[in-house]
């Protein structure tokens, strides 16, 4: 139970530590936002919990190929958000983001890799 509980403050403190950081400057926030923090405490509490090389290395894998997908968030986001405002600016990247998994899925698949 310890062990979970310090994923959880870990966990959130880095996700506090970021928007606190956005807060305070757009770029230093968006720098620490974009490194693979969670991707990086996930490795480790895999390996912390003695899961197998294997599972450890397909986290890696599908996270490299999770990411694509949600990359064209970041471009269409600023951009709608002083037309559509907040909410309806992050329902439609989110929409556009399941697009774009689906796509993503559809093509990776004729290569022989699968993501569903």
């Amino acid at each position: 139970m310890t062990l979970i509980l310090t994923k959880y403050l870990i966990t959130a403190a880095v996700v506090v530590a970021v928007s606190e950081l956005a807060k305070r400057s757009d770029r230093i926030g968006a720098v620490v936002a974009a490194l693979p923090l969670v991707t990086v405490l996930t490795l480790i509490w895999l390996y912390v919990e003695h899961q197998p090389p294997s599972k450890i290395a397909n986290h890696a894998w599908y996270t490299f190929w999770y990411v694509l997908p949600t990359l064209p968030m970041f471009l269409v986001f600023p951009a709608l958000l002083a037309r559509l405002g907040f909410w309806p600016t992050l329902l439609t990247c989110v929409v556009i983001t399941g697009a774009c998994f689906g796509l993503l899925a559809v093509l990776l698949r004729r290569y022989g890799i699968e993501l569903t």
